[in-house]
């Protein structure tokens, strides 16, 4: 499948990809090459789809679903951290309030660097 029929097959987006990734130290994760991943409540991004953080493109590999049950700290150090406890406590240091709930589902980003 290419990606327009892989992106047809996802629900609509629910915001747009410039706010995908925009906490200083996230951005500066990505552009280290440190962060390869971010996960949102909802859909930010279509497959092939580019996003430009500080004037460096990233492509969108893959998006899909997954519960917070279902992370790894393989899934954390994709999105910068040492492993799942440092970045479940980010999160919910973010998120007052917010139940780290095992069957919450998450929409997974995952983004390489576009070498000009």
């Amino acid at each position: 499948m290419n990606n327009e029929q892989l992106n047809a097959a996802l629900p609509p987006k629910t915001c747009t990809i410039d706010r995908l990734i925009t906490v200083p130290a996230d951005v500066n994760k990505a552009l280290e090459g440190k962060k390869t991943a971010t996960r949102r409540n909802g859909r930010y991004a279509d497959i092939g789809e580019i996003m430009i953080l500080e004037n460096q493109k990233f492509r969108i590999d893959d998006v899909y679903q997954q519960t917070l049950g279902e992370l790894t700290d393989e899934d954390a150090q994709r999105e910068g951290f040492p492993n799942l406890e440092d970045y479940k406590q980010s999160i919910l240091a973010m998120h007052p309030g917010m139940p780290w709930a095992a069957k919450m589902k998450v929409w997974v980003h995952e983004f390489s660097k576009i070498d000009s």
